[in-house]
């Protein structure tokens, strides 16, 4: 395979994972951009249900039918396993869901369809990539792993190993979840004093709101109304693509799959006591923290930002 230094040099990438539909699939689109090579045959994406593992994979190979629509359109009979080697018109790029076809196909069948299509010079992009691994015996060309941070890497004889990511990013995804349902606690008490327009952005283990002036919002009084939320243990639920409901206060959010089930599973949570200016784009950030307390100004937060790979 002729693969460019810079590909051949790659080890790890980390991008913070978007809660939001649209941002995760942009992130596919840059994923594919700059680490995607003509010649990878083989893509194994790695991360539990409702990680956006998805949508990521919608933006980074558009049109590309996936086999495990969201929607319940469950493509059958799966195309992989039915590849006319002689035909002239044949798809290049194929998509499984190793965790949905197991419950249709046997996984040594599935094994054999992916090292068949390889065979052929077709591109397999498989979900869930950590449990047909020890049965294929052949590594990913690239991985990408989704939890907390979206981890990117193309592996070599000496790994980094399929498990190595699913193990990161499976210990990750909770405070994902947590974070994202604190957000949405956040966002209902801020839209009852503030009504102009503000961003999503990300900080590990919180979330980040970007105001384009300071808003008149008093920080510790939202926070111990969010606090009394998560005491309540209130339910979350997906409603829509566009909803979820807490409790019985149905709320708009763009990435409704990817909550705790009840508030009462975010544990602890903090709001910074200041709202840091940021110069460069000119914005006032709410900071919200979910797990240990933190004491701090907010501006050393990301200097943990390195996916929590095991020893």
């Amino acid at each position: 395979m002729a693969y460019s230094h810079t590909l051949q040099s790659h080890l790890y990438s980390v991008y913070f994972a978007p809660r939001g539909y649209a941002r995760m699939a942009e992130l596919g689109m840059q994923i594919a951009s700059q680490y995607l090579s003509p010649f990878d045959q083989l893509i194994g994406i790695i991360g539990e249900a409702g990680s956006g593992k998805s949508i990521l994979v919608k933006g980074m190979f558009p049109g590309l039918e996936l086999t495990n629509d969201d929607e319940g359109v469950n493509v059958r009979p799966l195309p992989l396993l039915d590849i006319n080697p002689t035909a002239f018109y044949s798809a290049h790029t194929y998509h499984l869901d190793i965790r949905f076809e197991s419950a249709f196909t046997q996984m040594h069948e599935l094994a054999d369809a992916i090292k068949n299509a390889l065979s052929l010079g077709k591109r397999v992009v498989v979900e869930h990539f950590d449990l047909i691994y020890p049965i294929l015996e052949r590594n990913a060309d690239i991985l990408i792993g989704v939890g907390q941070e979206v981890v990117i890497t193309r592996p070599n004889l000496f790994g980094p190993e399929p498990g190595d990511i699913a193990e990161a990013v499976f210990k990750s995804i909770e405070y994902r979840k947590r974070a994202h349902t604190a957000e949405d606690l956040v966002e209902i008490f801020v839209q009852q004093s503030y009504h102009g327009t503000f961003l999503h952005r990300d900080v590990r283990h919180g979330f980040i709101m970007a105001f384009p002036e300071r808003p008149d919002i008093d920080i510790k009084e939202i926070e111990e109304e969010v606090r009394k939320l998560i005491a309540q243990d209130l339910p979350v639920s997906y409603v829509d693509e566009t909803h979820v409901m807490i409790g019985d206060h149905r709320h708009y959010c763009t990435g409704p799959r990817i909550h705790v089930r009840s508030t009462g599973e975010i544990k602890t949570f903090t709001l910074i006591d200041e709202m840091p200016y940021d110069p460069k784009r000119d914005e006032y950030l709410l900071v919200g923290m979910v797990g240990e307390s933190w004491k701090t100004t907010g501006k050393n937060l990301n200097k943990l930002l390195m996916v929590d790979m095991p020893e």
